[in-house]
Order: C-alpha cells, then sequence, then structure tokens
C-alpha cells in the first residue's frame, strides 16, 4: 500500500463489507478457506488498493479474542508464515540460508503473535529448531497434528 490508501476512511467497515461480498460471515472464516495464504495475500484479496495485511491481522486477532480462540490463531499465523518462506517445506539441511528463512517465517510470527502467547510461541519455535519435522513438512492449516501438540488449545 505504498499509496497509504489503505488508512483512509474507515477501513473496518470497508475490510467486513469485502468479507461479506465473498459470502463469508467472519474474517476467521474468509482467512481459514485460505489457511496458507500470508496476511498480505489476503488483503491483496480482499482489496488489492485500500487493505493491508496488519488490518487483515486486527480484524483476525479482534475475533479470536471473542471466540478466545488466540491459540488456533497463534498457530495458523505460523502456517502463514512457514507457507510464506519456505515454500519448499520444511528444509533438509539448516545451512545457513535455510536458517535464515526460517529465522525470518519464526521472527514475523512472534512479532505478530499477541504478547500473552510469545512465551508459548518461543517455546515452539525452540523445539520446532531442537527437533526438527521431517523434511518437505509443510502444515496445512491450523489443525495441523505437530502444530497442536506444540500449541494446544488451552487458553492463557
Amino acid at each position: 500500500m505504498a499509496d497509504g490508501r489503505s488508512w483512509e476512511g474507515n477501513w473496518r467497515v470497508r475490510l467486513y463489507e469485502r468479507v461479506r461480498e465473498r459470502g463469508y460471515d467472519s474474517l476467521t472464516a474468509f482467512a481459514e478457506a485460505r489457511p496458507t495464504a500470508s496476511l498480505i495475500a489476503l488483503a491483496k484479496e480482499l482489496g488489492p488498493d485500500d487493505l493491508a495485511g496488519v488490518q487483515v491481522f486486527s480484524g483476525l486477532l479482534a475475533e479470536a479474542e471473542r471466540r478466545k480462540q488466540i491459540t488456533r490463531l497463534v498457530r495458523g499465523l505460523l502456517v502463514r508464515e512457514l507457507w510464506a518462506c519456505l515454500p519448499n517445506g520444511w528444509p533438509a539441511v539448516l545451512d545457513d540460508a535455510n536458517r535464515f528463512k526460517v529465522a525470518k517465517a519464526f521472527g514475523v510470527w512472534v512479532a505478530f503473535t499477541p504478547e500473552t502467547h510469545k512465551e508459548r510461541a518461543d517455546r515452539a519455535g525452540d523445539a520446532l529448531l531442537a527437533t526438527p519435522p521431517p523434511p518437505g513438512w509443510r502444515p496445512l492449516g491450523p489443525n495441523d497434528e505437530l502444530l497442536l501438540t506444540l500449541l494446544p488449545d488451552e487458553e492463557v
């Protein structure tokens, strides 16, 4: 959004109008229909010129808070970042280049993770590095078995 139009007017109303135009009753339902799409990709689909990924995240977080599903949101964010940063899945070897890709995915993920869940996210990231998943692993959504083990649905 180089031209800054995403912040003009009431972007929340615009965001939810676009979600409803696409036949969804919530932003969460829209996003979960695209579980591997980045926040930026979701924003572009909803408004290529006037919505930003951070606005999509803000709406998703508000809905997750109301539904008491923040841990699920956090797992979903990790899925989105892994798909964005590791298009071929988890690397077989964590050489410098692959370690950077993993660090980038984890960094963006933790940056978006709400403060209440940062410690759990850090531990989950540490666990993935200590005991890496199989090469090529790419979770398909927040219900991935490994992610559910690392970040179970217990709200803090």
